[in-house]
């Protein structure tokens, strides 16, 4: 079946049949795109991909690239970039990267042969340098959680919450709760994301009047930069690390995500410790786990259907010539019982009907 026979079927032209298939129709009258579509069900057309991309280059594909699904966040949003993807008739090819800019590069290349022009980076690294070539030839980057830097090409798009933002409502949370000894804790903070919540996590000290110089920061060493696949293991090491030394240990935990988060957890119960009396504990993401852990898990929300949504719509984009641009939107922080005052008793909280911090 070909699109010469549906556009005969429609009564239309064969490139009136092109501009639906392609989602051209914001100038097609209702009454010609339900004369295609229902030409299109009776013959049981479907579009030749191969031809499709012979003849414009490209392929009805978005690439996806992640740090690694080790980390339920990323598989979540791969997720819900697949089904927006799904709705509009495109498919994803999923990769992790391990935030390794040479493995990255390889990817894209791949991706890019195989006529891939619209990609989702993930890994929030901070230079795009090793991809600023493939950019200038026509691909469509989107980074994802990671907000616009000086030296980024000017075609790249980027959608991400403002971390800073993020790791202000987490620490605020802890010191309008009654805590002073607060210690954030995580992988690298290489990361561009990463940075901004250790920064929002400074700026909430300063403004509770606590010196953040003197509040401990536990970073991973050793042979894992980011702790992306070990982001569990790496919470249950700081964990032991703050409980068993002799220096006295923080009453409140912002942890860079929330599956470090719950490896602390894990390692505070090791210690004979309990989670939300003995220790606050604030993770950030909002997985799924974190609602069903044990006790929940307090933790600041990213709305990645919505970010997935905005990435995708501008990965499909065609004009090489379209612009970049940053979307910036703001996160939530979601109060379960991981968090309460120091003395144990869990403070008044006004939330909404969702429970969102109001």
């Amino acid at each position: 079946m070909t699109i010469q026979q549906v556009a005969a079927a429609a009564g239309v032209s064969p490139s009136t049949v092109s501009n639906l298939l392609n989602g051209r129709t914001n100038r097609m009258v209702p009454a010609t795109k339900e004369r295609i579509e229902r030409a299109i069900a009776e013959l049981g057309y479907r579009p030749n991909r191969a031809a499709r991309q012979l003849r414009t280059g490209r392929t009805q594909t978005v690439g996806l690239i992640v740090p690694s699904v080790g980390n339920p966040f990323w598989g979540a949003f791969a997720r819900e970039l697949e089904v927006a993807a799904l709705a509009v008739g495109c498919n994803v090819l999923l990769c992790n990267s391990e935030r390794d800019p040479d493995r990255e590069r390889r990817y894209v290349e791949e991706l890019w042969e195989d006529g891939v022009r619209g990609i989702v980076l993930c890994s929030s690294l901070p230079t795009l340098d090793h991809l600023a070539d493939i950019v200038r030839r026509g691909l469509r980057l989107v980074t994802f959680d990671r907000p616009a830097q000086a030296g980024d090409p000017e075609e790249v798009v980027s959608v991400s919450i403002n971390n800073h933002v993020g790791g202000f409502l987490a620490t605020s949370h802890l010191t309008e709760l009654g805590h002073e000894r607060l210690t954030f804790v995580s992988g690298s903070l290489a990361a561009v994301n990463r940075t901004g919540r250790f920064r929002g996590f400074c700026t909430a000290l300063e403004g509770a009047d606590l010196d953040p110089a003197a509040m401990p920061t536990w970073t991973a060493g050793g042979g894992a930069p980011f702790g992306d696949v070990e982001a569990a293991q790496v919470g249950r090491q700081a964990a032991h690390d703050l409980f068993s030394g002799t220096v006295e240990p923080p009453t409140g935990i912002v942890a860079i995500n929330d599956m470090t988060a719950l490896g602390f957890c894990r390692g505070l119960r090791d210690q004979g410790l309990h989670v939300g009396k003995d220790v606050s504990v604030v993770g950030f993401d909002d997985i799924i786990l974190a609602e069903l852990y044990d006790p929940p898990l307090t933790s600041v929300r990213q709305p990645i259907s919505r970010m997935a949504s905005l990435s995708l719509e501008e990965a499909l984009k065609e004009d090489d010539r379209e612009p970049g641009r940053s979307v910036l939107l703001r996160p939530e922080l979601v109060v379960r019982d991981s968090t309460a005052s120091p003395t144990g008793a869990t403070a008044p909280v006004v939330t909404d009907e969702d429970g969102v911090l109001q």
